[in-house]
């Protein structure tokens, strides 16, 4: 991993990153298979709202719990919870 602060994924934003955003696309990707974007605070919700209309948001979690095992997950409705950007990968 870099020494380089990550930044929200949301286009033009600069911010730190706060969350992650666990999402695939059923279409294309294998059910355990996990995309992320970063979001800083103000984002989340939008970010969120975008995959989640599209039915491919899995999971929201802290970027701080993001590779814990104890993540701290905020529930998705309509997805189980799973293990495990515009333009992240």
């Amino acid at each position: 991993m870099s020494d380089e602060t990550p930044i929200c994924s949301a286009k033009g934003c600069r911010a730190d990153a706060v969350w992650v955003l666990a999402w695939n696309n059923p279409k294309i990707h294998t059910p355990e298979r996990r995309k992320t974007w970063l979001a800083c605070e103000e984002h989340r919700e939008h970010l969120s709202q975008f995959l989640g209309v599209r039915g491919f948001l899995k999971d929201v979690v802290l970027l701080t719990e993001w590779e814990s095992p104890e993540a701290s997950r905020v529930p998705v409705s309509g997805t189980p919870e799973s293990p495990g950007s515009p333009g992240a990968s």
